[in-house]
């Protein structure tokens, strides 16, 4: 079995893949003061707790954009389960060609979203595709037919945007995001809520119309993370949702990289 770890800025999500298929998967708040033990215990009991033994982990592999977790789950990893994980940010074989003019700042997660959402969308029909993540940050990666990482953009994400109105305005109450009964708000919240969630509906709708207008009209758009299945019902141009698109990357990346196992 394989055990593929996604550490994000907001959560981990920890997910178990026997071959291809996904048969378990947790979200953990990300803390950036949990220790090796802390993780390696919660992680083993987690497995445990859904009838999965801990020594049947036969390979790891890792995402991680937030730089003190990183050698903290490293650590963790070989001390719990035995293994060296394959860590997606120090592997030189991802098995696509990176066309950023700085490769080492695309974040982790970026780029295994950009391999699994290929693999699913572009590969198969001969299509570029867009990923929208809605994560702490909301990022828009760019993929060309050829299987080629281009670049994207990066807005702050939508609970951020909610967060710095109630920080800086000091009459606006901090709002849950969600759709709103009319995108005329008849309070202050329902106000604060249409601007929040129909902009950022807007907001994906101009970015992936001026990328498809680079990439081609016929470009794919897929959307992962944590607010996807909430805004994609809004816009047509979102043809799918992946929830699980950085684990099933991962899962591709060890894959590629068996030999470092």
């Amino acid at each position: 079995m394989l055990l593929a770890i996604d550490v994000g800025n907001t959560t981990i999500v920890l997910g178990i893949f026997e071959g291809s298929n996904l048969v378990a998967s947790w979200r953990l708040a990300t803390d950036h003061g949990r220790t090796s033990d802390e993780l390696g215990i919660l992680t083993t009991e987690l497995l445990r707790h859904r009838g999965i033994d801990p020594n049947g982990i036969d390979g790891i592999v890792m995402a991680s954009v937030v730089p003190p977790l990183t050698t903290t789950m490293i650590a963790m990893a070989i001390r719990y389960f035995g293994r060296t994980p394959v860590n997606v940010e120090g592997v030189a074989n991802i098995g696509m060609p990176i066309r950023y003019d700085a490769p080492a700042e695309v974040g982790a997660d970026r780029l295994v979203n950009a391999i699994a959402a290929f693999e699913r969308y572009g590969r198969p029909t001969g299509r570029p595709v867009i990923v929208v993540d809605f994560g702490t940050a909301t990022t828009f990666d760019a993929i060309s037919e050829k299987g080629e990482y281009l670049g994207g953009a990066i807005c702050p994400g939508v609970s951020i945007s909610a967060e710095a109105l109630f920080e800086h305005a000091a009459r606006l109450p901090l709002v849950d995001v969600r759709r709103p009964p009319s995108i005329i708000g008849r309070t202050t919240v329902t106000s604060m809520q249409a601007g929040l969630f129909y902009g950022y509906v807007g907001l994906v709708e101009g970015i992936v119309r001026r990328m498809r207008h680079e990439l081609g009209e016929g470009a794919a758009c897929i959307a992962t993370g944590g607010l996807a299945e909430m805004i994609a019902p809004e816009t047509s141009l979102i043809e799918a949702v992946e929830p699980d698109l950085t684990l099933l990357g991962l899962r591709l990346v060890w894959e590629r990289n068996q030999w470092r196992a």
